[in-house]
Order: C-alpha cells, then sequence, then structure tokens
C-alpha cells in the first residue's frame, strides 16, 4: 500500500520539505496526503524511467496539472505543452538544438561570450562589485539573441524579458502550492502574473509579425523557422503557436543558465580544493587564449563542476504527469486520471541514491562513478520524449561562459555563503551572489 504523508512546513519551506518526503519514502512509490490533493510521489531511478521513457505516452503534460496549469497562461499550446501541439512544435524546432549544428554554433556564441565578458573589464579594475545574476543574464542574453534569434530581439528588451520571467516564476507559485483553487478565483501573485505576460506580449508580437512577412528569406533563427515549419499534416503554425513558442524558446535558451551559474561562485569559494583544480584545468587548457571550439573537449573537470550543479539545482526541478490508463509503478497501482510528481529535486538530493547529498562534490560524476550509475539518477533535463531540447546547449553556453570569466578573472564574494533554494517555477537562489573580480591580463594584452 502506497504510504500518505501529511506536508508539514511545504509551503513554508518547500525544497526542504520536499527532500524529506523523498527521504521517508525510501525510494518507494507514495501518495502525498495534500487535503484535496493527493498525487503519487515516484522517485526511484527505475521508476522514473518507467513513467518518463518506457511508458511516457501513458503519463501526459496535463492542462490542469499541479504545475502547468498556472504556467500555461504564458506559453499556451506549443513546444512545453503536450499532444499535437507539442509534437508539430517539436519536429519543427529539434533540428535546430541537435548537438551537431549547436557544435557548429560554437564559436559563434563563444565570440559573442567574450565579447559580453569584456565589459566585466572596467568593474573589475575600479574594484567595484557586480551582481552575478544580472551580469550572467546580460552575457546570456547578449549570446543567445544573437546567434540564435538573429538580433531580432534587443538585448535590452531581453533583460525586460527575463525580468518578467522572474517576476512570472516567483508570482504563480501561490497557485501551485494550491493546484486545486480555479483559475476565475484571485490569489495572491495574479496582477504579478498579468502585468508581466502583457510587457512579454509588447516586447516580442510586433517582432512575431514582422518575421512573418521575412521569414522565407530570413536565416535559420528561432522565429523565421517556427514560421517557416510544416505541421504533421502540412499546414503552418498560426501566429498565436508561433508566439508561444518564441515566448517558450527564449526561456529555455535562458533560464537554465543564468539561474544555475549564479550557485557557482559561492561553491567555488567554499572549497579551495575545487577551486584549485578548475583554475588550473582553464590556465592549463585556454591559458591567455580566447576559448573556443577546440578547448571544450578538454575542460571535462568543468563539466563534472555544471554536472553538480545541476544536481544539487535542476532548474527544472518539477515535473508532473497524469496518467491516461492505469498503471503499475514499483507494485503500487496508479489509477487513470492520476496525478504523478516527479522532482529532479527530491531525487537527486536524496541519501539512497547518493552518497553525502548535500555536498557539493563534482568528483561525482568523474567517468567510472557516472558510467555506473542508473540513467535517471541524475536527470535535470528530464527524460524520454520531453526531455528539454536546449540541454546541449546549456553544457556548451555555460562552459563557455564559466572557461571565458575564470581564464580572465579571479574573484572573492561580498558575502561567503551559499545561498539557499528559493521555489518557484524554476528554482531561484534566494539572495544576490555579489562578487568583486580581479583581472588576470588587461583586454588589450
Amino acid at each position: 500500500m502506497p504510504l500518505r504523508h501529511v506536508v508539514p512546513g511545504l509551503l513554508r519551506e518547500p525544497s526542504r520539505a520536499l527532500v524529506e518526503f523523498g527521504e521517508r519514502s525510501g525510494g518507494e512509490v507514495v501518495k502525498l496526503n495534500l487535503g484535496a490533493f493527493r498525487p503519487y510521489l515516484v522517485t526511484h531511478p527505475e521508476h522514473l524511467q518507467r513513467v518518463l521513457r518506457e511508458r511516457s505516452a501513458n503519463y501526459v503534460r496535463a492542462g490542469d496539472g499541479l504545475q502547468w496549469r498556472p504556467l500555461k497562461r504564458l506559453f499556451g499550446d506549443g513546444i512545453l505543452s503536450d499532444g499535437e501541439y507539442w509534437s508539430n512544435s517539436r519536429n519543427i524546432l529539434q533540428p535546430l538544438f541537435t548537438a551537431r549544428r549547436i557544435d557548429g554554433l560554437v564559436d559563434r556564441l563563444a565570440e559573442a561570450i567574450e565579447d559580453a565578458v569584456d565589459e566585466l573589464e572596467e568593474p573589475a579594475r575600479a574594484g567595484r562589485p557586480v551582481d552575478m545574476g544580472t551580469e550572467q543574464a546580460r552575457i546570456v542574453c547578449s549570446a543567445i539573441m544573437k546567434v540564435f534569434f538573429a538580433d531580432k530581439i534587443s538585448v535590452p528588451d531581453a533583460m525586460r524579458i527575463m525580468e518578467a520571467q522572474d517576476a512570472i516564476a516567483s508570482s504563480v507559485m501561490p497557485r501551485i502550492a494550491v493546484p486545486w483553487a480555479p483559475l476565475a478565483v484571485p490569489m495572491p501573485g495574479d496582477r504579478t502574473f498579468r502585468n508581466a505576460v502583457q510587457l512579454i506580449d509588447d516586447l516580442l508580437m510586433p517582432i512575431v509579425r514582422r518575421s512573418r512577412e521575412t521569414a522565407e528569406t530570413d536565416g535559420d533563427d528561432i522565429i523565421a523557422t517556427l514560421w517557416r515549419g510544416r505541421t504533421e499534416d502540412g499546414g503552418r503554425l498560426d501566429e498565436t503557436q508561433v508566439r508561444n513558442d518564441t515566448v517558450a524558446m527564449v526561456a529555455t535558451t535562458t533560464e537554465t543558465t543564468i539561474s544555475v551559474l549564479t550557485w557557482l561562485w559561492p561553491h567555488i569559494e567554499g572549497d579551495p580544493r575545487i577551486a584549485e583544480q578548475l583554475y588550473a584545468e582553464i590556465d592549463r587548457v585556454v591559458g591567455d587564449a580566447p576559448v573556443r571550439r577546440e578547448h571544450l573537449k578538454e575542460l571535462r573537470y568543468t563539466r563534472q563542476v555544471l554536472d553538480e550543479l545541476l544536481r544539487l539545482y535542476p532548474i527544472g526541478w518539477l515535473f508532473p504527469r497524469r496518467a491516461v490508463e492505469e498503471d503499475v509503478v514499483g507494485g503500487v497501482r496508479i489509477e487513470a486520471g492520476a496525478t504523478i510528481v516527479v522532482s529532479p529535486l527530491i531525487t537527486h538530493r536524496m541519501s539512497v541514491f547518493w552518497d553525502r547529498p548535500n555536498e557539493f562534490d563534482p568528483d561525482r560524476f568523474a567517468p567510472e562513478l557516472a558510467r555506473s550509475r542508473h540513467r535517471y539518477a541524475h536527470f535535470p533535463f528530464g527524460g524520454g520524449p520531453h526531455q528539454c531540447l536546449g540541454m546541449h546547449l546549456f553544457y556548451l553556453e555555460a562552459t563557455l561562459i564559466v572557461a571565458t570569466v575564470l581564464s580572465r578573472f579571479r574573484f572573492r564574494l561580498q558575502k561567503p555563503s551559499v545561498p539557499g533554494i528559493k521555489v518557484a517555477a524554476a528554482l531561484r537562489p534566494r539572495e544576490r551572489v555579489e562578487l568583486t573580480l580581479r583581472p588576470l591580463r588587461s583586454v588589450a594584452a
């Protein structure tokens, strides 16, 4: 029989409470008692493989689901939904995000990131602290808008969209916490949500409409590709779906890198052994040269650091699913229509699957250890057909940013502590991370 947990502290400290549910389950499928809402919690890698991959057609993103219902008011039907809309969008967009194509964009990304990092030189020489969350947003937007959106979206406008996304991520939490409340019933955060969505539409819709007129002669940026794409029945996406997918792709190509990397700097400073190994690898591989394609395959420890960041801070921390038909998972009967809660945040921090799960230790991703681990013990980008298209992009982009910054600067934290987790639609650091940078060489040199 499934266990039933009452959930004290869920609203007060949701990340700690969620991990505690996982620990108490011991990896078994359990039923959470959240009052009127009683979803099944699935944490074991073998059970996750069944839900996300082997029986993925039976476990769908429900339009009225735990997390998707409030966010659907922003993203609509498209690449982040399910069924025909998702299938059409994915078939059109997937060729833009294959490993081969992303690898072909490495040098353009590297140059754009290098130019954006140049702007850190002035505050570094002045000894002025910088907010790394803001600076990472600027660096990421500079690179992504140039390479994937052909500069159709300006960096200042992209930064305004990032701020709106941040407001949305927090404003939907009351509805995620009370998933049975009708959308017609006013909730805290609703006005903030509406204002932020309106700002995003005001910025993006004119760009989407102009792009329709030039899509046939434009290159392969995301918006032009959406307009040119064909659906499964040979038709074209309408304006609403192009808008939905544009909003989704702006979010998914920027969000993960900006948020996850903010936790990197305090973890580096907090462990001199990790810092020394990371600095030594970047100094040896990159040296005084600009970071380029040929360096990436040699930055193996840097990749381990990123994997460990994603283990502790998976940006896609919650993947709710709805069972279409009855099934059995881990010996527990899942009735048709039941909600399944899948959470990398929980599985990644469970002691039954990870030794010292709350410690930051990139060595756990050394090749020999990683090969022996179940595929779904570490799944920060989901799995199966709905695995995030931007996974390969994240690793390239994050590696380029970390290697570029640390090949040119050393840093000290203004506040030497690791920020707590703010649970929103995507995980956010609870506090800002401010650094004072020290240049290793001049830009002119």
